[in-house]
């Protein structure tokens, strides 16, 4: 149980790592989408780039800590917890848009930004409901049998 115990802090500390650069990212492509300044922009990029690779150990470690207490916890377990799978979809879901963090970063960088400041800023607001939904699966897990 022990090795549970400190897989699930480990899972969670990374996790809130994660999402404090994707919470942030997508408000950095708001101000860079608003700016007019090349040296603003550049500025921009800097910021951006580093702070999608600062965060992206952390979501790899997300998945490590994850995947182990899924094995902690075994087959049969993983087999009667519905509320992990419906979970577990939404956390693609979540990987999809790191990567999605990516090509916009790339747009941005080679000055290809085809975006609004107001797209960027209901881009912001996705990882903050997937996040509520995967905190009520995982917290109202046994109301879900």
């Amino acid at each position: 149980m022990t090795l549970i115990l400190l897989y699930k802090a480990l899972h969670l500390f990374f996790m809130i790592a994660w999402f404090a650069g994707i919470f942030y990212l997508p408000r950095l492509f708001v101000y860079h989408a608003e700016t007019q300044s090349a040296e603003c922009s550049d500025t921009f990029k800097i910021m951006e780039r580093r702070l999608l690779w600062f965060v992206t150990p952390f979501a790899l470690l997300t998945l490590v800590f994850g995947l182990l207490l899924i094995a902690a916890y075994g087959k049969a377990w993983f087999v009667a917890s519905g509320w992990l799978h419906l979970k577990l979809v939404l956390v693609l879901l979540l990987y999809g848009y790191h990567g999605w963090c990516f090509k916009l970063l790339a747009d941005f960088k080679h000055n290809r930004n085809r975006h609004s400041p107001r797209f960027y800023r209901i881009f912001n607001e996705l990882p903050v409901l997937v996040l509520l939904a995967i905190i009520l699966l995982a917290t109202l897990k046994p109301l879900l049998h």
